[in-house]
């Protein structure tokens, strides 16, 4: 699934560079985006100083030296891993209305070519927890983490108890996430089952967040075949 996710992202970027002359990506975290991220850095033919990239989530008061830590994340597993022109990091320790304006000055001046995605145990798309705001303009807001979400993060091994997570996030708003050229979401895990068949099978609405990828026009959402497991009709 991992290196299918990079093979769909690479293509993605390197048909943007031939084109326009620069890329654009945004990359999540999380346990469903280690070999997504490990197959990327590897794909050949990327010429990343000329790609920016952008942050999708991170905690509220978390530092970068935290272990569960998105900043710390995504440096160690993809930007010092690639000479990659620019990466815009939401940081956990700054005021977060200042950074989600910062974030949103610095990706309006881009257009995402691609956005690596996932979809949580509660069918959230980055922090988007439900019921999950469908229409704020702003490209970053924060947003309070419902409980399902914060006890996703102890059970995936990120904080040792409940009380450890914070209450608080800064995201990618969900309109944001469909302005992307191209969507790609990386799904696995059998945790996820029940969320993927709500965002396929299901009615499109707020409180499953990832139903909104239906809306989409060039998603691929990648599953395996535990998280594929309460699907009730064939994909591909």
């Amino acid at each position: 699934m991992g290196a299918h996710a990079a093979k769909i992202a690479g293509e993605a970027l390197r048909i943007a560079l031939s084109e326009r002359g620069g890329a654009c990506i945004v990359v999540a975290t999380g346990s469903s985006q280690f070999e997504v991220l490990d197959a990327l850095v590897q794909e050949p033919g990327i010429d990343w100083g000329r790609i920016d990239g952008f942050h999708l989530d991170e905690y509220v008061g978390i530092p970068s030296t935290h272990p569960a830590s998105f900043c710390g994340y995504l440096k160690q597993r993809f930007v010092d891993r690639i000479p990659i022109r620019s990466f815009h990091y939401l940081d956990g320790l700054s005021d977060p209305t200042i950074v989600c304006h910062r974030a949103e000055q610095a990706i309006r001046l881009q257009t995402v070519d691609v956005a690596m995605i996932g979809i949580g145990e509660n069918g959230h798309l980055a922090f988007n927890d439900p019921p999950a705001n469908f229409d704020i303009e702003a490209a970053y807001h924060v947003v309070e983490l419902d409980e399902a979400c914060r006890k996703q993060q102890v059970g995936e091994g990120w904080f040792a108890t409940l009380d450890d997570v914070p209450k608080h996030a800064i995201s990618m708003t969900i309109r944001e996430i469909l302005r992307a050229r191209q969507i790609v979401c990386s799904v696995p895990d059998a945790r996820k089952a029940p969320a993927v068949r709500a965002a396929i099978e299901g009615p499109l609405t707020n409180m499953l967040p990832a139903s909104i990828l239906r809306q989409h026009p060039n998603t691929t959402i990648l599953l395996d075949e535990s998280s594929a497991q309460l699907l009730t009709r064939p994909i591909e």
